[in-house]
């Protein structure tokens, strides 16, 4: 058998154990702030039904999933069969395929080595039929040969769980999920084939409660996480809704929506430009132009929405729901952790709108040049997509790779966040592992991660053992200390050495 050269798949990582190690304290940080406003963990499978993830993103969304090949002959033969088939949908089309036929200039290219040939202009009506087919038994073969998939977000899964586990969950349900998700899209720099979702929703509750608790999480775990300048940009998809209708363009709101987005990268000149190519006119801009440019405390800022948006219904009741969600905040901070978070109003917010139909979220770092680092929304109607209707819910993310970049980059991770063992015993020969062998259990029923090292060694290589793995103290044990009761405990970093018995060592070490 030929020695078969180590790689990883494009767009997937491994992760050290000092790597791990920081991964679990971001983690173990947002979760338990999780649990302590009443949110339970689940987990649902790494593959979903096909049919359970395929038309939930969109075409584009679509494509990016990764689908699971059936096992066995009934693969290959099925795709005989639809191959088959295929050619004789071409050849009944008038067209035929050809394979190598590179001298025939009007062979058009349709997928892989196969092409249709159409004999002159006339013909050329046939050329969608032919794509068309091609298309159709793609899809037909993929049904065949994949009917599972890796979940492409923990969304959708959680919506499918939902559905199942309706008599026995209680509504508003709380929950929180952390799990892998895979994308087939094209990695790059910050963006990986397989990656962490960090997620927490709460569905069966029209509470505007829900959203300043939300507000109050990212605030609290990303303050104990070390982030001391962060902004929490909030906004309403009504208020977004009132401002088109008020300029009478209500069914170019997705357009209006996605040109100021991109206000922060392309100015307002370009915003400006790409609504001009986006069906709106330069009245509309006039009228547009001021709101998009709000300034001021978030009090003014709802007050001139309140004069703006004074003819849209649907505009001063978004403005509302910001207000409630305001005074929620304010309520809860009064008797709890301050709010370290600057709490935005920003109606340039338009984050995923195709589903967001009430308070819009994105949390960012003012410390770092970085995007996002979490967002969110409400969302009506979650679940009907597996025929459970009118279940509202309200849900945001963490952004977990990009939170670990940034507390690379300030140094935040704190020293406990990078050790594993944190003392080593070492071992010279029989007799001082014999010693040792109920002093290393000691340490570990105490709470205390604690290592023998497995054989008898010289000290230079314990040492460098200890070294190599950041494990701050080291336990000399000779024969001198197994007289006397007392150990020798090295600190790793100062070079101090002190004698010490088990129970100081166990007490310095808590």
């Amino acid at each position: 058998m030929s020695v078969i050269k180590p790689s990883l798949a494009k767009g997937t990582r491994d992760f050290t154990p000092v790597e791990m190690v920081k991964r679990n304290f971001i983690y173990d940080t947002i979760k338990t702030v999780f649990r302590k406003y009443g949110y339970a963990e689940i987990q649902t499978p790494s593959f979903e039904n096909l049919s359970t993830l395929t038309g939930k993103y969109g075409d584009e969304g679509d494509k990016l999933i990764f689908k699971i090949l059936n096992s066995g002959e009934y693969l290959s033969q099925k795709v005989l069969d639809k191959v088959s088939h295929l050619k004789k949908e071409f050849e009944d089309a008038q067209g035929y395929l050809a394979e190598n036929d590179d001298s025939n200039p009007d062979k058009i290219v349709i997928g892989g080595n196969a092409s249709v040939v159409f004999g002159n202009n006339e013909e050329f009506t046939k050329l969608q039929q032919a794509i068309s087919l091609y298309k159709n038994v793609s899809k037909t073969v993929l049904t065949d040969i994949s009917e599972k998939a890796l979940r492409y977000d923990l969304t959708v899964p959680f919506a499918r769980y939902v559905v199942m586990h309706q008599h026995e969950i209680t509504l508003p349900f709380k929950r929180f999920q952390v799990q892998p998700v895979w994308r087939a899209d094209r990695p790059q720099k910050g963006r990986y084939r397989e990656f962490y979702q960090c997620d927490v929703d709460v569905v069966g509750s029209e509470s505007l409660l829900n959203e300043a608790e939300f507000i109050l999480i990212y605030n609290e775990a990303l303050s104990k996480l070390g982030l001391k300048d962060f902004s929490i940009k909030i906004n309403n998809r009504k208020i977004l809704s009132g401002i088109a209708e008020i300029i009478g363009k209500p069914d170019l709101i997705i357009d209006m929506t996605v040109a100021i987005d991109k206000l922060d990268k392309i100015g307002l000149d370009g915003v400006s430009k790409e609504l001009l190519e986006r069906g709106f006119t330069e009245t509309d801009l006039e009228k547009l132009r001021p709101v998009i440019l709000l300034e001021g405390t978030n009090e003014e800022k709802l007050a001139s929405l309140k004069e703006v948006l004074a003819e849209s219904e649907t505009g001063l009741k978004g403005v509302a729901e910001i207000e409630q969600v305001f005074q929620y905040v304010e309520s809860l901070i009064s008797y709890g952790l301050p709010l370290v978070a600057k709490l935005e109003l920003d109606i340039t917010l338009a984050r995923g709108l195709n589903y967001y139909t009430g308070c819009i979220f994105e949390v960012k770092t003012n410390e770092v040049a970085m995007g996002s680092i979490g967002g969110g929304g409400r969302y009506d109607d979650l679940t009907g997509m597996f025929g459970l209707k009118d279940l509202t819910g309200v849900g945001v993310s963490f952004g977990a790779d990009r939170i670990y970049d940034v507390l690379e980059e300030l140094n935040l991770f704190p020293a406990s966040a990078e050790v594993g063992t944190k003392v080593l015993i070492s071992n010279f020969d029989a007799e001082a592992e014999k010693y040792a062998l109920p002093i290393v259990q000691q340490f570990r029923n105490a709470g205390i991660s604690a290592e023998l090292y497995p054989s008898s060694a010289k000290l230079k290589k314990q040492m460098a053992y200890a070294d190599a793995k950041n494990i701050p103290y080291v336990i000399l044990i000779g024969g001198d200390e197994i007289a006397s009761g007392e150990l020798t405990l090295k600190d790793m970093q100062s070079g101090e050495q002190k004698k010490l018995t088990v129970l100081g060592i166990l007490e310095l070490l808590k």
